[in-house]
């Protein structure tokens, strides 16, 4: 699957649940301690990070993603810390606070890469108190075209029913991050996110995959959810829907520091692609690719918006650029194998402009890979006359494969791209410019084998053509 960079700054995210502060004290173990047989740690670095719902936050504000938080509070110091560090990350953060319960805190001693112990302060809110969270969420969730109900069974989302049911009527998709022995409570939900454990807690053991996807559809049904997806260790993701194929992704990871926050990541990564209108299976993919960047780090983290573009890259690089018309065929072979649609355009590209961009962008948006075939310098003297072309055809391609929406660029040398199209046999054939479909050349060849021709238009006043008399003008 071809995975593109969403736009994560046209989404608005509302996270609701238990909000915590993780706090970390670091040092070194040289000796045991005389008192009893413990390690002694010299503590010289202490850090304060968002944890829990707060963590989920600040994933999606890394991404980019517009975020708004609801959560429960104490009064008390921890509070003051959470809100100062959620404020920074330019998160719009509303509290309930309890006068009775303090903040949520997790405390870590942490040496040598290793934690050595945990120490929680907490104690589960009331059923008023997260009554008063969920009005709050249901008050603040204009704007927002997904919500996550982040619950990590400390009492702040004991039951979202009603929101639920306000928030899907509003249209926003409510993805759940689910924990306890039955999943009744969240019925209605977009989808639920359980990993294997909790998945098993609820339905039973599961000693196939079979009986997993048939278990998830039960669970679907049962619940009313479009969707379940199920978080699987180092077995990746499955996505379960009814009425399609079940959807496995696997774990991507290479080295696995610590697991904490990876679920607030895979959560968080999905809403903010969903919420800019991204597809399920695309929000998937890219929650998974996350994934299997948070776990590399240490302690609660995030992945920003950068890494995760950059991660992309370096995972579908090798697969795009210039190539030859062997390294092609290959390449159409694989991609083909995971069920990816191919788009085929050609021409000149002498002079790149706005029109070409835009007209490619189009193209591409067709579907999951595009292939942009370029006239040799001989085949464009010969179409265009003396002095064409501007750029020599090693220039063109490589300034055509340095764009996103462009998967694999060569070039042909006979006057036309029919030989090439026969052999490439794209399920779309697109052309840019004034022409009717029959006058497309190699329409016949593509409607031959029940392939689909495209007329698409470039920008109003951008052509090569104007552009060199343009320049020749003015020089005159």
């Amino acid at each position: 699957m071809k995975l593109a960079m969403p736009r994560f700054d046209h989404g608005q995210v509302l996270v609701l649940g238990d909000v915590m502060l993780d706090r970390y004290w670091y040092g070194d173990t040289k000796r045991i301690s005389p008192e009893a047989p413990v390690p002694v740690v010299k503590v010289n670095k202490q850090e304060n990070r968002p944890g829990g719902a707060a963590n989920v936050a600040l994933n999606l504000a890394a991404l980019g993603s517009g975020v708004k938080l609801a959560g429960i509070t104490g009064k008390d110091e921890a509070a003051e810390v959470l809100s100062e560090q959620l404020k920074s990350a330019g998160i719009v953060s509303n509290y309930v606070s309890s006068s009775a319960h303090p903040t949520i805190c997790k405390q870590r001693v942490m040496s040598q890469q290793q934690q050595l112990i945990r120490m929680d302060f907490e104690e589960a809110f009331s059923l008023q108190e997260s009554e008063a969270l969920i009005e709050l969420a249901i008050e603040t969730s204009s704007e927002c075209q997904v919500a996550i109900v982040s619950d990590y069974a400390k009492g702040s989302i004991q039951q979202p029913t009603e929101f639920i049911k306000q928030a899907k009527a509003k249209g926003i998709k409510v993805l759940v991050d689910p924990k306890g022995d039955c999943f009744d409570k969240y019925a209605g939900a977009y989808l639920i996110t359980p990993n294997m454990t909790e998945f098993q807690t609820v339905v039973g053991e599961v000693n196939s995959e079979q009986e997993m996807v048939t278990k998830g559809l039960e669970l679907i049904d049962k619940l009313d959810l479009e969707a379940l997806l199920i978080t699987r260790s180092e077995k990746g993701m499955t996505l379960l829907r009814k009425g399609y194929e079940e959807f496995h992704l696997p774990a991507l990871a290479k080295e696995v520091y610590d697991v904490t926050g990876a679920g607030d990541t895979v959560i968080s990564t999905l809403a903010a692609a969903l919420a800019c209108n991204t597809q399920l299976e695309q929000a998937v993919a890219l929650a998974n690719t996350a994934a299997g960047l948070v776990v590399s780090k240490l302690g609660t983290a995030t992945v920003s918006g950068p890494e995760l573009r950059i991660a992309l890259q370096n995972s579908q690089g090798a697969e795009r650029g210039i190539v030859s018309e062997e390294q092609l065929m290959l390449a159409l072979a694989d991609a083909r194998a995971q069920g990816e649609k191919i788009v085929f355009t050609n021409g000149c590209f002498d002079i790149l402009h706005a029109g070409h961009v835009g007209y490619l962008e189009q193209a591409r948006a067709l579907g999951d890979r595009l292939v942009l075939a370029i006239n040799s310098d001989r085949s464009v003297k010969a179409l265009k006359g003396e002095g064409r072309p501007i750029n020599p055809v090693e220039r063109r391609k490589a300034v055509l494969a340095g764009l996103e929406a462009v998967d694999w660029v060569l070039d042909f040398d006979e006057d036309t791209p029919e030989n090439l199209l026969r052999k490439v046999k794209p399920e779309i054939l697109v052309k840019g410019g004034d022409y009717s479909l029959e006058e497309v050349v190699g329409a016949d060849i593509v409607h031959g084998y029940g392939g689909e021709v495209n007329v698409l238009s470039f920008l109003d006043n951008c052509s090569t053509t104007a552009i060199v008399r343009k320049i020749q003008q003015q020089k005159g």
